[in-house]
């Protein structure tokens, strides 16, 4: 079997990437849709409908390139606070993009989750999401989990209150309480611990996606906004990765003995 894949970009410069070193969980903050629209003279929600074309290529690409599980920070719990005439434009958005997309998931033998807080988006987005939920939930070649109405510490909150309340009912014991235990009651409990964190527009933080999750991510930062992010960006966010010793904790002479 090939253990390379060659990548010819734009101006024929070959990238080779060890697909026997891919992330298997690659999560990514799109972040940058309305500082591009700005820069261009255009209302923020073009940025978004030029964002969405750049989650296609992306989703395309890992389930070429044999990525199993690929996270997106769709829409989060802060977003709500946003302008009413955006918030609702990118749950039209969204309904659209659902709607045109799940063929292109059939065909491509891709699954689609959601994690977050559903029960807050408008009953449209829900009805059109839980059929794509539905109708691609045999698909095993690559699993896209949007993050919708989603924070990492209202998960946890959540997940808290789920523990004790069985802890309260003698479901299970004070000390039967572990990683997986908590693992087990998080929105991503289906889901591989994050290996890659990627966040495009040169912003540097986490802002309260899977904090649990990225315990030992490697975290990746590019300056590049978010509906410019292309395959190559992507091809260079892994090769990096793939340079990076990954040690939980431990030394280099005890990863290599």
């Amino acid at each position: 079997e090939k253990t390379h894949v060659t990548v010819h970009r734009d101006k024929m410069k070959e990238d080779t990437i060890n697909l026997e070193k891919l992330p298997k969980h690659l999560a990514i903050i799109m972040d940058g849709n309305g500082r591009w629209a700005k820069q261009k003279g255009f209302l923020r929600t073009i940025g978004h409908e030029n964002g969405a074309t750049a989650v296609k290529r992306v989703i395309e690409q890992c389930a070429r390139l044999g990525i199993p599980y690929l996270t997106l920070y769709a829409f989060s719990t802060e977003n709500w606070n946003r302008p009413k005439f955006e918030v609702d434009m990118l749950m039209k958005l969204l309904v659209k993009a659902l709607k045109k997309e799940l063929k292109t998931l059939q065909d491509n033998n891709i699954k689609l989750n959601a994690i977050g807080n559903l029960n807050q988006l408008p009953s449209s987005v829900r009805k059109e999401l839980t059929e794509v939920l539905v109708k691609t939930q045999n698909n095993t070649r690559l699993t896209v989990s949007l993050a919708l109405s989603y924070g990492s510490r209202n998960e946890l909150i959540e997940a808290t209150k789920e523990i004790c309340n069985k802890v309260k009912n003698n479901i299970i014991s004070l000390d039967a309480i572990d990683e997986t235990v908590i693992n087990e009651h998080l929105y991503t409990h289906d889901l591989p611990d994050v290996d890659l964190l990627i966040r495009t527009s040169g912003e540097q933080r986490i802002s309260n996606f899977l904090l649990w999750q990225i315990a030992y991510a490697e975290l990746y930062f590019t300056d590049v906004l978010w509906p410019d992010f292309t395959n190559e960006h992507l091809h260079e966010a892994l090769e990096v990765f793939q340079g990076r010793e990954r040690r939980y904790g431990k030394t280099s002479e005890q990863l290599n003995k």
